[in-house]
Order: C-alpha cells, then sequence, then structure tokens
C-alpha cells in the first residue's frame, strides 16, 4: 500500500503542525535539536513499514498523524478532545477517531518512575489500540537508532536501557490476533535486534 500525492500533501501539513506545537512549548530532543527531529524518524518508520500494517489505505493518515502527534498530550500540553479536533482538519471523522486513539494510547501514565509510567496498564491499552502497537514499535526503533549513533553520557545510558528492555517491551506490544492492525513486523523487529547487537 503505498500513499497518494494527495496524501503526501495532507502529511506535510501534519508534520508542519506537529512540529510547531513543539516548539511552542520549547521542546526539544536529546537537549540539542528540535523535537521535530524525532517526530520526523517515528514517521520515517512509519513511511518504511507502514504498508505491513495498514487494513486499508484510508488508515495511512491516522497512522502518520499517530507518530507526529504521539507525545502530544504527554509533552505538548493537549487533551484527548485536542487532538481529536486537531485530527479532525485533516481527516475525515472516522480517520480522527483514529488517529486519536493511537495517540492517547501512547500517552504514559502517571508516575514518578520509567516503570510506572509505562507499566502494565500502559501497555494494555496500547495492545487494545489499533496501530498503536505498531507506532511505539515505530518510536522505539527511533529512540533507539539515536542512542546508539550518538555519543553522549545520557545516549549511553539509554542504549543499556533499550538493551535491557527490549525483550520485555517486545512481548508488552504482542497481541495474539489474526488483526494485521495489531501487527509488529518481522522486519522492523530485525531492525532493532540488529541496532541493539542481539539476534
Amino acid at each position: 500500500m503505498h500513499l497518494q500525492h494527495q496524501h503526501e500533501e495532507v502529511l506535510e501539513k501534519i508534520r508542519l503542525f506537529a512540529h510547531q506545537l513543539h516548539e511552542d512549548v520549547n521542546q526539544t530532543y536529546d537537549k540539542v535539536y528540535p523535537y521535530g527531529y524525532h517526530l520526523d524518524k517515528v514517521a520515517d518508520a512509519v513511511r518504511k513499514y507502514g504498508h505491513d500494517v495498514c487494513a486499508e489505505d484510508a488508515d495511512m493518515l491516522p497512522l502518520f498523524f499517530g507518530a507526529y502527534f504521539h507525545d502530544s498530550i504527554e509533552d505538548a500540553r493537549l487533551s484527548y478532545n485536542d487532538v481529536t479536533k486537531i485530527a479532525r482538519t485533516f481527516m475525515d471523522e472516522q480517520q480522527a477517531y483514529k488517529a486519536a486513539e493511537i495517540v492517547y494510547a501512547l500517552t504514559n501514565d502517571k508516575g514518578r518512575t520509567r516503570a510506572e509510567r509505562a507499566g502494565e496498564k500502559y501497555y494494555q491499552g496500547i495492545r487494545e489500540t489499533p496501530y498503536a502497537p505498531f507506532c511505539k514499535l515505530a518510536d522505539r526503533l527511533a529512540n533507539i537508532t539515536h542512542s546508539f549513533q550518538a555519543l553522549n553520557d545520557d545516549n549511553r545510558h539509554m542504549k543499556a536501557v533499550y538493551h535491557d528492555e527490549l525483550p520485555h517491551f517486545l512481548d508488552s506490544l504482542r497481541v495474539s490476533t489474526a488483526d494485521i492492525r495489531f501487527l509488529l513486523p518481522q522486519a522492523m523487529i530485525e531492525e532493532i535486534h540488529s541496532l541493539v547487537g542481539e539476534e
């Protein structure tokens, strides 16, 4: 399944909106890059592997919206209703609902630690939401790719964290269903394994 030219124009508008949203709250990535740098990397993973999980062409817009807005509730001070309203400016009502559900599912729970913010309830919500497991995997691929290429202390720390978390992380995303919308593409998993140095 490939994006048509008309989708590309909408995707650029979604991308620019998401970039501006995070710039407005002065959010950066790795304390150096505009946060849009990370959002673009997540969208790159969707572009590379999204055709493996899309049930229909119309779902590509919600999938990309999920990539660009996955941190908007958590980090850019939006509510679920805000996300839905924004999504409606780019797609129809059904697509907007799917998009908002992906974003909501990927929003961390309240918690003092990493484990509390991404506990079993969090992953259950992801597993119950079409396309959310894939979008979460795209987010992790983007983070791992950056951490394993960069050289500062934070990156070295996160490299170890991502390595140690990987088996539990993948198990937490897997859904036993024939529904393609919950698929974790094997080629995508293999790319992550190659980055963390595991077979």
